[in-house]
């Protein structure tokens, strides 16, 4: 039992739930950053209109929600998304709604069985989203090929890139995890930290300030970094489409900031990898960011060109923060020198004992000391 909070659009729900709703919504294909959204705002239940796996790609959504205890309905329709209103006190009971005792929408149940099941038969539906990805990314690089291929019209910011370790944001799945993993390269290699849009909030809580925070103009204002962190950027980049007035950026006008305007159509995580890749960093290290096949398909379809291009550009200094733990193991502090010549000493004052000399060095040594506590 527990608050419905109804919105078809989950982009503009996720902002009103709160701890133990039921998010009452209109999402096909339930993908994995909706999915981790509606986690981290708390809802005991999601009631979807549409499949939550229509069965075109494997969705990953569904498998985070389950794994979270989340309890999943779909296929409630648009009626039963009508019939409940927003606000009301409901009760959920095997895949059907009740207000009071009276049953309102009904849908299917869907457990981890189910996911698993379905997220199987999913998979033999890629070789279609393939051709259409195919088709896409061509057109893609027709339009961003001087952007891509040459550099032409990538903003330079005021923070200096060129030969330094980048270190990119997003807020994606298992974001906290990765910054608590790489947080001794993070203190120990200083890198230029690039915030993507709520990715620079992720950044500030871990402790960590933003040298550089990407925007996308076409954003909701729940996907947009606090004005504190806005303001404590050395640069703000805001993605726009070709031939956008200023319109978009107004909002930052207003508090004080102007922004730098990358002019493109790639989404705002790739802006943020072009950026530091026309900077010649020296390693890009991506936190929050995956690019396996499953993760490609999961993203929003007008990304999915723009994010395997970009990852071909940057592809020989990306690396995912995943792996810098087995690769960089930290610098050589005073302690650890301290510990070697210790064990160097002792290594070496061993050896001595066992000589004559030694010996009788030894045997010097423990007299003088016994002499000395039995004076003191």
């Amino acid at each position: 039992m527990g608050t419905a909070r109804v919105e078809r659009r989950t982009r503009i729900l996720l902002p009103r739930l709160r701890p133990g709703d039921l998010a009452v919504l209109d999402h096909l294909d339930m993908d994995r950053a909706t999915a981790q959204g509606l986690v981290d705002a708390g809802v005991s239940a999601v009631l979807n209109a549409s499949p939550m796996i229509s069965g075109r790609y494997p969705s990953l959504g569904p498998e985070v929600l389950a794994e979270a205890g989340v309890v999943l309905v779909d296929g409630i329709g648009a009626a039963g998304l009508g019939a409940i209103r927003d606000g009301t006190i409901v009760r959920l009971h095997d895949g059907t709604v009740y207000v009071g005792e009276e049953p309102v929408a009904a849908g299917r149940a869907v457990d981890s069985e189910t996911v698993r099941a379905e997220m199987a038969e999913a998979r033999t539906g890629l070789l279609s989203q393939l051709e259409t990805f195919t088709h896409n990314t061509t057109e893609f690089l027709r339009r961003e090929q001087d952007l891509l291929l040459h550099g032409l019209g990538v903003p330079r910011p005021s923070t200096r890139i060129a030969g330094r370790a980048v270190v990119v944001v997003v807020r994606g799945h298992e974001h906290a995890e990765e910054l608590a993993a790489i947080r001794p390269f993070l203190r120990e290699q200083q890198p230029v930290l690039i915030g993507v849009e709520r990715g620079a909030d992720a950044l500030l809580e871990a402790g960590h300030q933003p040298d550089i925070v990407v925007l996308d103009a076409r954003g909701e204002e729940s996907e947009r970094p606090s004005a504190r962190v806005l303001r404590g950027a050395r640069d703000v980049v805001v993605r726009v489409e070709r031939g956008t007035d200023r319109t978009p950026t107004d909002h930052l006008d207003r508090i004080g900031i102007r922004p730098i305007r990358l002019e493109s159509s790639a989404t705002s995580e790739d802006a943020a990898l072009i950026l530091a890749d026309a900077g010649e960093a020296a390693v890009i290290i991506g936190v929050g960011m995956h690019a396996t096949l499953d993760e490609f398909l999961d993203r929003k379809r007008s990304g999915l060109a723009s994010t395997f291009l970009t990852r071909l550009k940057v592809g020989p200094r990306l690396v995912d923060a995943g792996a810098v733990p087995y690769l960089y193991s930290g610098r050589v502090r005073p302690r650890h020198l301290y510990l070697v010549m210790l064990a160097g000493l002792a290594a070496l004052a061993a050896a001595i004992a066992v000589t004559p000399v030694g010996h009788e060095w030894a045997t010097s040594a423990a007299t003088a000391l016994s002499d000395l506590y039995d004076s003191l």
